[in-house]
């Protein structure tokens, strides 16, 4: 398997006043490696609801390729393939969204609820460039 071609993935997920925090880091923890600390934080929404929201900054290659084998692991990657484009910004960033109720459950599916953001490697440092990079990652896969 290739090196993973990211510098860092952030994983967040926010807890609504009508979600259960540990069912909500449970679905977290179904992408990250055993043991990971998640940082919390609390806000409050428009109307004064409490929310919670749970973050995970994964930097190390053995830990970034253990979350990459998780959502790479469920035939997603053909469609990553197919909206590569779409998910890179200028900034080398790399953006997927996964569903919470999938993830809670020990599947991992694209769909809501689960923020990954992840910073390309690419030289030069050009959308283009992480683009080829990833797509390289991909179709190894």
């Amino acid at each position: 398997m290739p090196s993973p071609p990211f510098h860092y993935l952030d994983l967040r997920a926010f807890c609504y006043a009508t979600e259960d925090d540990a069912r909500v880091e449970a679905a977290l923890r179904t992408l990250l490696p055993d043991e990971f600390p998640i940082d919390r934080s609390t806000t409050e929404g428009h109307h004064g609801d409490r929310i919670v929201v749970l973050e995970a900054r994964v930097e190390r290659a053995d830990d970034v390729r253990t979350v990459l084998e998780h959502i790479l692991a469920t035939a997603t990657v053909t469609e990553l393939e197919h909206t590569l484009t779409e998910r890179m910004d200028e900034d080398c960033a790399f953006f997927v969204r996964l569903d919470k109720q999938a993830a809670f459950r020990g599947s991992v599916r694209l769909g809501r609820g689960i923020q990954l953001r992840g910073k390309v490697e690419a030289y030069p440092a050009n959308r283009e460039a992480a683009i080829e990079n990833l797509a390289r990652y991909l179709a190894e896969w």
